[in-house]
């Protein structure tokens, strides 16, 4: 397929062409060229793409195209699952983007909000919306009440779906698949293709095609460096590294939220403008930070592996690893959050002499 595949080539309705062009997409990405016709065509797909690839708008926009095509009001007609309610925030803003000149609905439902939006979300699922984002737990939560109506749903979305097996969702995914029609266009997108990953495809998908997007390698714009520091040293080397580096939005991995807390107070106390995100923060605060960080106005971040997946933010060109991550997938997850959309971006991994034989494994 040519390497500048236009978003024009693919036929799609005009009044999603016109959210595609506001949103400053021209052409398509690898795994837009190779996922895109495929589910056009109505097969089924298993793609193994990371974040960062260009695999949302792969699968929003051939999905709203069908479901444009041929509408249906009063029921749901795609639902996509994702691990994390920060994901599930990520494509709902993606879907109102792309659908902002269309007709067509659609409803994130996550855990860890307020009592209002679990009507609205009781509503969505009742009475229809066209596409439905959620995460696995609170949509457990709402099939348990007996109301849920998936009658005339014509898509299944797994997202990120080996980083839900991790989670320990895998009896929750399969009750609600049970709570689906039979007949129905599966897509499920992975970062890695584990065994168990292999298995649920085989379950759920019939006769998909197989999509293979460059599978956990950092992007090649990514300028790599570690420093091996004693425990101690590693404020101040974090504190020289952002003083004597230009960057529009630093984004800081520490492995415990206690860590997080910590070194958030410390850099605060050196006067850097820093904010912090972890699983104590309440869904509000998390949203708040976020957007303050996405606009420029807090230049540093200090986070737990909750970012490392599902926060796509083009101006991050400076990423650290104040832990050793866990492995290499977590590791390519984490340093993948700079040198999107093309851009190059920096990330340092600080390798404290208890992580050197974690960093070796990373290496190889």
């Amino acid at each position: 397929m040519s390497d500048t595949l236009q978003f024009v080539n693919f036929g799609f309705h005009p009044l999603l062409m016109e959210g595609i062009e506001a949103s400053g997409y021209e052409t398509a990405t690898p795994v837009q060229q190779q996922v895109i016709p495929p589910i056009l065509a109505g097969k089924d797909v298993i793609a193994s793409a990371q974040t960062g690839t260009g695999k949302t708008a792969a699968f929003l926009l051939p999905v709203m195209n069908k479901l444009l095509e041929n509408h249906v009001d009063g029921q749901v007609g795609a639902l996509i699952i994702v691990p994390t309610r920060e994901l599930a925030i990520q494509i709902a803003q993606h879907i109102e983007g792309l659908s902002y000149f269309t007709h067509l609905s659609s409803i994130a439902i996550y855990g860890g909000n307020d009592a209002q939006n679990f009507v609205a979300e009781k509503k969505a699922l009742q009475l229809g919306a066209d596409i439905i984002v959620c995460t696995p737990g609170r949509m457990i939560a709402h099939l348990n009440m007996g109301y849920v109506n998936m009658k005339g749903l014509r898509f299944l979305i797994l997202d990120e779906a080996d980083r839900m097996l991790d989670m320990g969702f895998q009896d929750d995914i399969s009750r609600i698949i049970r709570a689906l029609p039979e007949k129905r266009q599966n897509l499920l997108f992975s970062a890695t293709m584990p065994d168990k990953i292999r298995q649920l495809a085989r379950k759920i998908l019939h006769d998909p095609a197989e999509v293979n997007i460059a599978i956990s390698k950092p992007p090649d714009k990514i300028v790599q460096q570690a420093f091996v520091v004693y425990e101690p040293q590693k404020l101040q080397l974090i504190k020289r590294i952002l003083k004597g580096t230009s960057y529009k939005n630093a984004l800081i991995f520490c492995s415990r939220k206690q860590t997080v807390k910590q070194l958030a107070r410390e850099l605060k106390q050196l006067r850097f403008n820093v904010a912090e995100i972890h699983s104590d923060l309440e869904q509000a605060e998390r949203e708040n930070v976020l957007a303050a960080f996405a606009g420029g106005r807090i230049p540093v971040m200090v986070a737990t592996d909750i970012l490392s997946r599902g926060i796509d933010i083009d101006t991050i060109d400076l990423v650290i690893n104040y832990d050793v991550p866990g492995d290499g997938e977590d590791y390519v997850h984490r340093i993948g959050r700079t040198a999107r959309a093309e851009a190059t971006g920096l990330a340092y991994t600080l390798v404290g002499e208890k992580e050197q034989n974690k960093f070796a494994a990373i290496e190889k």
